[in-house]
């Protein structure tokens, strides 16, 4: 990710009751044989090394590739892409070929890379799919190799089943989706295979549910839409000196100014359709003064009361506006010296519909000091563009929802981290990030230490993600 991809939903105060875990064998059974073979191959996928410094995406995807040509897939279905500037970070794209001539493709999308992780640091080996405590712990098992595994087993079994289904279902897996200036393999996708991903609409990472951090689920979640991620260099320079005589125009203070005024900035408050809709339905599911102010807030943005109460929480503060902070900081050259150069960097996630450059923009005129520099760092990608709230999309996921986990909501939401979803919305398919599993209030170490991901999570998420795209690909 990447980024982040934390919701954060968990400090909603809902009443649910504890869901009904469809298809789950209890804990002290043995696994069904398809849920032994999809364990088998989600280890595989944990266990083969994708970090950018030492791993190989090229040998997961080559490593999933042989999974669906087993099932029967042939290299006309399935194949594994490399650039020879980066291969060994490559990716698999695949497809199922479905009976209409007329209806779209569903594409299947996600990341093999993970965030780096050093084992010192670790109390488990973070390559090593560690089942404990009703946990998979591993780098990965989260973010998101479960459903990339999710994914391949679905399709795998589909093909040995003979499941011929209505709509073409495509697959692709990609690599560098969570370092700024890797290779990304959705991007170069979207620009040179675009008939390999093209769809009505793909199904990413980003969405999910959250627990109550006691065993209850609270919230099911669809992203739809997220921010864009961007760098921006701050830097404040001087002819510098020796600091026995120091001067009063100094970089590290000049600086110091500077990140202070962004500090105590707070970009304007903004609304998506999907953002109107989160703040709306969650203020009424809470019930509660934050309930009544996030309500009061959607139907009128200007109203500081209600937003002074809002900005409370975080996560609300953060889906409501392009949010920038200071992240590395460098300066000096010598203990004994006046600085020449001081800097900064500044991650902003900018709100739908807002340009890199406007952004800069505003930074310059919140420093306000002709001795600042700011630049902007190479792109992640494209200005986020958010996808429709298309009832064929988001009305089977709440009724999926509703069959798995009764009396659970679902409730679109925008992402406030990034995923790959922006490649193909700006090459014009549409990213839905997609229920079915849970995290717990603290988001489950993804990006952090002791990565893990509920056991119970992942098995219920097969099954309700295998109903889902059946779903989807018999829709008219």
């Amino acid at each position: 990710m990447t980024r982040l991809k934390l919701l954060l939903l968990a400090s909603i105060a809902l009443s649910a009751v504890t869901p009904a875990l469809a298809e789950e064998p209890p804990m002290d059974q043995p696994l069904r044989p398809d849920q032994t073979a999809f364990r088998a191959l989600y280890k595989e996928l944990v266990e083969t090394n994708t970090s950018l410094s030492v791993g190989s995406c090229t040998l997961a995807a080559q490593r999933m590739a042989a999974h669906l040509k087993k099932a029967g897939f042939t290299d006309k279905d399935v194949s594994v892409f490399s650039t020879p500037q980066h291969p060994k970070e490559g990716g698999l794209i695949a497809q199922l070929a479905g009976t209409s001539k007329t209806d779209k493709a569903i594409l299947l999308l996600g990341h093999l890379d993970v965030v780096e992780a050093k084992r010192a640091d670790w109390a488990r080996d973070p390559f090593t799919l560690i089942e404990e405590n009703n946990y998979f712990y591993a780098r990965g098992a989260a973010d998101m190799k479960a459903m990339d595994a999710i994914w391949v087993d679905m399709l795998a079994r589909w093909k040995t089943e003979g499941y011929k289904p209505k709509r073409t279902i495509k697959l692709a897996l990609t690599c560098g989706e969570e370092t700024t200036d890797a290779f990304n393999g959705a991007d170069w996708l979207a620009k040179n295979k675009k008939e390999a991903v093209d769809a009505a609409f793909a199904l990413n990472e980003g969405g999910g549910g959250r627990t109550d951090g006691h065993g209850k689920l609270l919230v099911e979640n669809i992203q739809v839409g997220e921010k864009k991620a961007q760098n921006y260099r701050v830097e404040a320079t001087n002819p510098g000196g020796h600091s026995s005589i120091p001067i009063r125009d100094n970089a590290i203070y000049e600086l110091a100014d500077a990140i202070a005024k962004i500090r105590d900035y707070e970009f304007p408050v903004k609304f998506t359709d999907t953002t109107r809709t989160y703040f709306t339905e969650v203020g009424k599911l809470r019930g509660d003064d934050m309930g009544k102010a996030m309500i009061a807030l959607a139907a009128n943005p200007d109203d500081k009361a209600a937003e002074a109460v809002v900005n409370q929480d975080r996560s609300y503060h953060s889906m409501l506006r392009t949010t920038c902070v200071a992240t590395l900081l460098d300066g000096g050259h010598a203990e004994n010296a006046l600085p020449q150069r001081a800097g900064v960097n500044i991650n902003c996630r900018i709100f739908p519909g807002e340009t890199v450059e406007g952004t800069m923009a505003t930074l310059a005129k919140v420093i306000d000091d002709p001795k600042i520099a700011i630049s902007a760092n190479a792109e992640r990608g494209p200005v986020a563009v958010p996808p429709p709230l298309d009832p064929k999309v988001i009305e089977p996921a709440k009724a999926m929802v509703a069959k798995y986990y009764p009396g659970v909501p679902l409730i679109p939401t925008m992402s406030t981290g990034a995923t790959d979803g922006v490649f193909l919305e700006a090459a014009g398919i549409p990213v839905y990030g997609v229920p079915g599993s849970w995290g717990e209030p603290d988001g489950g170490g993804v990006h952090g230490l002791n990565e893990r991901k509920g056991v119970r999570s992942v098995y219920i998420a097969r099954d309700f993600l295998t109903d889902l795209v059946r779903t989807y690909a018999e829709a008219e």
